[in-house]
């Protein structure tokens, strides 16, 4: 990349509360529209970047994002990836981090920041947090090191001033300023005074590897989360869905299980039937080690595979990642406990 060439950044607005704009005369709401965001942001003039912008039509709220909407994302980020340095999608937060994290595995070997962020408030309101989610996100995604490279290539959430890996990440607060946390690991950068990147923790595309989209997706997956006083019947009813390809099973600390005779002989028997089914933690932090206790060994007997430190929601898409394409049972189970985005740490 050529150090004195005006950044190119293509701003995508899938949705979300950052792109509603207030009609001044009625008072409503109404959907982004870039020429009228620039009047709310004429800050956005002031970079020295050559900036495009285009919309879902209509927008999407974040609670109905769902996969054919990241292959739609990932097509026009594909489309464009030639003409543009950096990209900056705005999303809706109830569901940023599912998309942040299957774009990590939908978009093979980036090279090219992709900067998701949103907001609280909308983007016209006296206190928005908008502006500032919205001028560090494209100042990051134009940003590029010593060499000249993208300073960050990789999927990431940019919230209140921090930058996370996007498939380390989840939403924490439904009404602070500070709604995204990733607990087990670090923030690439933080925003202050200055922006302080932590360049060792950030993902780089093998240098003789092309960028490679992926667009398929398989959703039959489903989250099963253990409570105490879970009902053999619920656990019956919900493994026994029809066409099930996976189980994310929600357990406790660091992967732990109630000694219940019916639940790892029915665990047992859906992971002969070719099922896969992964350990999570409903902890917020740390990770799972289904050897360090009875009750997670038996999970690990039953062939339960380990989940280590993921989200849910890199869990989630991480598994309709890899049943899209079809894999082979045995490749999948492989796959998942290797960190081909970065999304988990190993331990064992």
């Amino acid at each position: 990349m050529d150090k004195l060439r005006t950044p190119h950044i293509l701003i995508i607005y899938t949705g979300g509360t950052i792109g509603m704009i207030e009609n001044p005369e009625t008072g409503a709401l109404e959907n982004f529209d870039f020429e009228q965001f620039r009047h709310y942001v004429p800050e956005l003039n002031r970079f020295n970047y050559h900036i495009d912008a285009l919309a879902f039509d209509p927008p999407i709220d974040s609670s109905d994002m769902e996969p054919r909407y990241w292959v739609k994302i990932a097509h026009i980020i594909a489309d464009h990836y030639a003409s543009y340095d950096g990209f900056v999608l705005l999303h809706g937060t109830d569901t940023m981090a599912y998309t942040a994290s299957a774009l990590s595995f939908m978009l093979e070997n980036l090279g090219k920041p992709v900067i998701i962020t949103g907001s609280q408030l909308p983007i016209g309101q006296l206190r928005t947090d908008g502006k500032e989610n919205l001028l560090t996100s494209i100042e990051i995604a134009a940003a590029r090191n010593a060499k000249g490279e993208p300073m960050v290539p990789e999927v990431c959430i940019f919230f209140k001033s921090r930058l996370m890996r996007g498939n380390r990440t989840t939403k924490i607060n439904a009404e602070g300023f500070n709604a995204f946390r990733s607990y087990n690991y670090p923030s690439l950068a933080h925003a202050g005074i200055h922006l302080k990147y932590d360049e060792h923790l950030i993902r780089r595309p093998a240098p003789q590897a092309p960028f490679k989209p992926h667009y398929l997706l398989d959703n039959n997956v489903l989250i099963l989360t253990l409570f105490p006083g879970i009902r053999q019947e619920i656990v019956d009813t919900m493994t026994a869905v029809p066409n099930i390809k996976a189980i994310i099973l929600k357990t406790y600390g660091s992967g732990n299980a109630p000694q219940k005779a019916w639940l790892v002989e029915r665990i047992r028997k859906i992971v002969d039937k070719g099922v896969i089914v992964v350990n999570i933690t409903q902890c917020s932090q740390g990770t799972v080690e289904m050897r360090r206790y009875g009750t997670g060994l038996q999970l690990l007997q039953a062939g339960v595979i380990n989940g280590y430190d993921s989200t849910v929601e890199s869990m989630v898409t991480k598994l309709m990642f890899l049943l899209g394409h079809g894999y082979s049972h045995e490749h999948i189970k492989e796959l998942m406990q290797t960190s081909i985005a970065g999304e988990i740490t190993l331990t064992e």
